[in-house]
């Protein structure tokens, strides 16, 4: 199957499918961190224009997400550059099943609800983060391996009062966007799936 994985710079999922022996690639603006060569450097939209089966975006979240919210009021261009650019992506149509991913925010109230909101504690990973998936020609994801406390436990990514623990840095945006590897290999195990 051919999967491409939108403003992806991790390669987590693209490495999740490449391993069950898809040929999965990533895009973004940014070189991989990892390096790898199955990673095209240019704008998602254009990449998205060759033929895939399978398209994963996690198109950036710092105009939309409700995290920042209170700039909201002063980012209106911004965010319609976002929503603008989700719209070419769901838009694909040669492309039968596409993902959207993005934390709670405006797509919410500015395009359609998520079909789904997951969390990576429902995937085995000891952490807190709201995540909603827009699915077109994609099942729900299953939970493969929830932890226990659900959804009222402290994790591992969070201070006592719940906010997350990562502290100002210059790459603070890219750690807290990476996908955790346990919802990457459930997607790659449930959305590999030959239709």
């Amino acid at each position: 199957m051919r999967v491409l994985v939108a403003c992806e710079t991790s390669g987590v999922v693209r490495e999740a499918f490449r391993a069950r022996g898809h040929d999965a690639w990533s895009c973004d603006l940014l070189p991989a961190d990892d390096g790898s060569d199955f990673h095209f450097e240019g704008d998602a939209i254009d990449s998205a224009q060759r033929n895939w089966d399978l398209m994963i975006a996690h198109p950036p979240c710092t105009h939309l997400a409700v995290s920042g919210a209170r700039w909201f009021k002063d980012k209106k261009p911004e965010q319609q550059n976002a929503l603008s650019f989700i719209e070419k992506l769901v838009n694909m149509n040669h492309i039968p099943r596409i993902a959207i991913e993005n934390p709670i925010g405006v797509l919410s109230t500015r395009w359609r609800k998520p079909d789904q909101i997951i969390q990576p504690w429902m995937f085995g990973e000891d952490a807190s983060k709201a995540t909603c998936l827009w699915l077109k020609g994609l099942p729900l994801l299953k939970p493969t391996n929830v932890l226990p406390g659900g959804p009222r436990a402290r994790r591992a990514n969070q201070t006592p009062s719940g906010q997350n623990k990562l502290g100002p840095s210059p790459d603070r945006w890219k750690l807290r966007a990476a996908t955790y590897p346990g919802i990457a290999q459930a997607m790659a195990e449930q959305w590999g799936q030959r239709q």
